[in-house]
């Protein structure tokens, strides 16, 4: 809803084809999901120091990108020329390693950056500098940033605040919302913080939030291979605890604990399949899973509600 603020501003529209320039793009999710809207879209710069993501980027996208380091990338790089006809919009999701709780919490002081101490979270003033090295007529219409929602957590909103306040400097209206997947139609209890930079003043709503219809189950498949059942003491004890609480009963636990085969399991004897609260100290049926980690195995974890496992249940 509008407020007093924007109330007279035009709501923003892009009516151009767009040219996306990603930094710390990875494999390009941005990307892809702006072509699965159908938006007219084309990569017109990567920035990734990952060989594996950008090796990934090029066979997803029929790109031939090489690795490359936003510290040593600079404005004339992005090549912003006939902005009558295209709209730029830059992404830049900055690494969340020093930000998440389940990193090591450094932060992404500017002063640290300024010093040359500047922890991987701390390369956002990279992007700084590499719109600093721009004339104000080449500035991409629209800046976007996805990070973990601490990104305006205590220890770092003073750092965010002097990012958003430059650009705002720049000419910007900025837009702030943390999201969380499960509203949105992902079975998937994820929050994530998105801005929106618009070059000039206009007036923009995040989406609004749609009824889940799926549950996590119904992205599983039926039959997986032996190597993706754990078999770790962590396991064990999760199994333990589901048996103890009631939520599985001895007879029907799962692979882990009997070792069945795949031979002897047969659709009749199966009831269906359940998604586990992975935390060792919260266990209990979910419909939607927690956070699902990229980078790392969190199928059982000690953090609160930060595992997720599928347990087999079946007939006596």
């Amino acid at each position: 809803m509008r407020d007093l603020f924007n109330q007279d501003m035009d709501e923003i529209v892009i009516n151009k084809p767009i040219r996306l320039i990603e930094l710390f793009g990875g494999y390009g999710s941005q990307f892809m999901a702006m072509k699965r809207i159908g938006a007219k879209v084309e990569s017109w710069l990567l920035c990734e120091f990952d060989p594996y993501a950008v090796k990934s980027f090029n066979a997803i996208h029929g790109t031939n990108y090489k690795p490359s380091d936003v510290c040593e990338l600079h404005g004339k790089d992005l090549k912003i020329v006939e902005k009558d006809k295209y709209c730029y919009m830059l992404t830049y999701s900055f690494p969340c390693t020093d930000l998440s709780v389940a990193g090591k919490m450094q932060g992404m002081s500017k002063a640290d950056w300024e010093n040359g101490k500047s922890t991987r979270s701390g390369l956002l003033w990279e992007v700084e500098r590499i719109l600093s090295e721009l004339p104000k007529e080449d500035l991409p219409q629209v800046l976007f940033m996805e990070n973990v929602p601490q990104v305006l957590g205590e220890k770092n909103l003073p750092d965010f605040r002097k990012w958003e306040d430059y650009l705002t400097r720049l000419g910007y209206t900025n837009y702030i919302e943390i999201l969380n997947a499960k509203d949105y139609g992902v079975a998937q209890n994820r929050e994530r913080c998105f801005m929106f930079s618009f070059l000039g003043e206009v007036y923009y709503e995040f989406p609004e939030k749609i009824k889940l219809q799926k549950k996590m189950k119904d992205y599983l498949e039926d039959s997986v291979d032996e190597k993706y059942y754990l078999k770790s003491e962590k396991a064990r004890r999760l199994i333990e605890s589901l048996i103890s609480n009631g939520t599985l009963e001895r007879a029907t636990s799962n692979r882990t604990e009997q070792n069945r085969t795949e031979q002897n399991r047969t659709e009749q004897n199966r009831t269906e399949l359940w998604t586990i609260d992975g935390s060792v100290n919260n266990t209990k049926v979910k419909s939607i899973a927690n956070c699902i980690k990229a980078r790392y195995d969190a199928g059982i974890s000690n953090l609160q509600s930060d595992g997720n496992c599928i347990v087999e249940r079946y007939k006596r």
